[in-house]
Formats: C-alpha cells, structure tokens, sequence
C-alpha cells in the first residue's frame, strides 16, 4: 500500500490549491492528488463559456503545467475513492488499491445533479462539469439547430449566451418566476432575461419540465407540465451539483448540505480535512449561516487553510466571497453574499449596459452585483468587508466613488 504525508482527493481548484499551498508553507512531505479524470488539474469556469465556444484551447485552462507538479514532486494518481477508513488513515479506490495518508483533503467537488425525470439518460442530454462534458457537446453541435437549456442559474445562462452566440436556437427554461432567484435581486435577474431575450433566446419562467422525449435513444424534445412540447436537437441540464461526499458520510463524518467543517477547514474525522463545492462551513458573511459556496474563490482559499494548518501555521478562514459570469459583452463580477438582504439600491441605469446593485441589511452594505462597472467591485470590496453603513442616497449615485463612503462608514 502506497503511503503518502498527504493525500488531496479530488483534482479540481482546491484539490491543485491545497497541493501548490502546502509546497508554498515549505511542506516537505510526499502529497499526492488523487482524481478521476485522465487530464492534469484545469480551470472549470471556462467550460460553460470560451472552451463551450471553442475560443480557448484546452491546454490554456491548464492551472499548471506538467513540469510544476513534477518539479515539486506532487503525485497525480488516477482514480475514485470509494471509502475511507478514518481510523486506518487509508483509503480504498474504486478498483481495490489502497492508499495511506497521514493527512486527507477531501476536495472532490460535487456531480452535476441530472433530472429525475422520464427521459433524462437519454444520449444528446448533458450536464457541463468537465472536459468530457462540454467535448461531448462539441462533438455534436454541428448536427445542432434547436436546443433547450434547463435551469437559469449562471451555467444555464453562460451555455445560452455561447449557443445564441453560436447561431443556434436556444429556449431556456426556469422553474422559478425568475432567473437567478436563488442568488441574486429581482433588478439583476429582470436585466438578464431582458438581455436574453434581446439575443434571441426564448426565455420561459415559472416552468416545469415533464419529461425529455427520444427516437431511437437520442433526445428530440422536452415536454412541459402543461403539455407543451419544445423540439431540441440536444438538452442542457444545468440544476446545481450534489456534494460527493458520500465516502466520508459512511466513515462518519458530520455531514448536512456537504461535509461539515470548522473554521481550519477540518471535518469530525481526525486528520481529515474539506474544501469547496463539497464543504459546509460558517460563514460570518452570511451572519455564520451553515452553507456551501460553489466558486473558484472558496475552493482557493479553503485549501489554502487547510494546507496553512497542516503544515503548522493554522489562520481561520475569513475570506469574503466572490463570484463572475461571462454572459455576451457582459460582465458581472459579485462580492458578498445578499442573502438576508432588506434592502437593495440600483446604482446607474441598466438600460446602459454598466450597473450596480448594493445589497444592504439593517443599513449595512452586505454585497455587490456589479455589471460592467469593476470600479465599484473592487472599491465595493471594502464596504462589503467592514460592513459599513451607507445612505441610499449617495449609493445611488454613480458619480460618487464608493471609496467616498470609507471614512464616512
């Protein structure tokens, strides 16, 4: 049984994170990342918009290259660990070999959640987690003409700007009364559909999906509650992930929506640690609400607790949450979490293309959404951060520089 100081399981943004952080602490022990994809670490954001489009080449998403993991002599081993025995310090893959561990970072992120309805396995249904994913589309897109995407969260909008962009005929269907609901104010969610809509997606809220229909094992169509039938030469499912965390839940693990986690990153097992999309933790962004964040920037910064601990030099994590989408010439860049909010001030006009929403609670700044305006992102960061009070007045001028409001906060 191979033996390693550290074993990272998962390939993603935090397992890569936590293997090149442990080096940059001057870990000197053996690390090995365990993953169950055949390509080295990669970028996943850039699936769902320029590699979806054929605009990057895979070797640019690339979070290092070949000779950094070997210079540092971090191992990439190929596999899917099946279970873990916490008391043994080891753990078993899915074809019977065993690895030993001193310490575990479990950073296995999460699969994308499929329909559980009629027709969902159908071929031409896909979900946008991975390379083979979004090849599996390419491959198919020049047969393509009509195609539904389901779910408006930002996958679903990111694959139908590119398909719109792409030529193709896009209908985009959400079961809520708006897109985005779950993370973002009603003024951000109206001015995407409206932006949609104008590209020429026919964008549909508040329904449901009945079933997916097939001829001969390929998708051909999607029925609807209400009995409305819309053609499609391939369906996209973009409905969320579910946490893979199964493995440690059988070992005994605290486990609710994801593996639970303390502020250094460690789950109730000993010398087993989390990170990203699969880890519930604290946050005091959130008022310390129990919850995942599903983004690049708590996958980095997790594993990057994690491996600070490991190596001696634990620092709880705090770090503000961020997020981005790409959608057309739009770029929205998000700090903060809204959720809880009581209040929300539009700074500058949407009709311009370039906007702010500030989220507040009890007259504090808790978030910003920020489209096509990076000014107000980043000196947005610091009121978000500090939880300053700011007079709507003022916030809804856009002619007055956030930063303005530091010293008065």
């Amino acid at each position: 049984m191979q033996q390693y100081d550290v074993l990272i399981v998962g390939a993603g943004h935090g397992g890569a994170q936590a293997a090149i952080a442990l080096r940059q602490q001057k870990f000197e022990g053996s690390i090995a990342i365990v993953g169950d994809e055949p390509d080295l670490p990669y970028e996943r954001p850039p699936l769902s918009k320029d590699y979806l489009a054929g605009a990057k080449e895979f070797e640019r998403l690339l979070i290092r290259p070949a000779a950094y993991w070997e210079e540092r002599q971090i191992a990439m081993l190929r596999g899917r660990v099946t279970l873990v025995d916490a008391e043994a310090h080891r753990v078993t893959l899915a074809d019977g070999q065993m690895l030993g561990y001193g310490a575990l970072i479990w950073a296995a992120g999460g699969s994308a959640r499929r329909l559980g309805c009629a027709g969902g396995d159908l071929a031409r249904v896909h979900t946008i987690r991975s390379r083979a994913d979004v090849e599996k589309m390419k491959a198919e897109l020049p047969q393509v003409e009509r195609t539904v995407v389901i779910g408006g969260g930002y996958i679903g909008l990111e694959a139908a700007a590119v398909l719109s962009k792409l030529g193709k005929k896009v209908v985009l269907l959400e079961a809520f009364d708006r897109v985005l609901a779950r993370v973002a104010g009603e003024p951000l969610s109206r001015f995407y559909e409206a932006e949609h809509r104008a590209h020429g997606v026919d964008l549909r809220t508040g329904v449901t999906v009945e079933s997916i229909l097939g001829e001969n094992g390929n998708a051909n169509g999607v029925r609807l509650a209400d009995g409305t039938v819309i053609p499609a030469d391939m369906v996209i499912v973009g409905i969320g992930i579910t946490p893979d965390v199964e493995p440690l839940a059988a070992a005994g693990a605290r486990v609710s929506n994801g593996v639970e986690v303390d502020e250094y990153c460690r789950t109730s097992l000993p010398d087993i640690y989390a990170v990203g999309d699969c880890a519930a933790h604290h946050n005091r962004f959130a008022r310390g609400a129990l919850l995942r964040l599903e983004s690049v920037q708590n996958a980095n910064d997790q594993a990057t607790t994690a491996a600070k601990a490991i190596a001696g030099e634990a620092v709880p994590y705090d770090a503000v949450p961020w997020f981005w989408s790409d959608q057309y010439d739009l770029k929205l860049q998000t700090v903060g979490l809204s959720i809880g909010y009581d209040d929300a001030v539009v700074r500058g006009d949407p009709a311009a293309r370039s906007f702010s929403i500030v989220y507040l609670r009890e007259g504090r700044v808790i978030a910003l959404d920020c489209v096509n305006v990076p000014r107000d992102y980043v000196q947005g960061r610091k009121l978000v951060i500090e939880g300053i009070s700011a007079d709507r007045s003022v916030l809804a001028d856009a002619a007055t520089p956030l930063k303005q409001l530091y010293a008065a906060g």
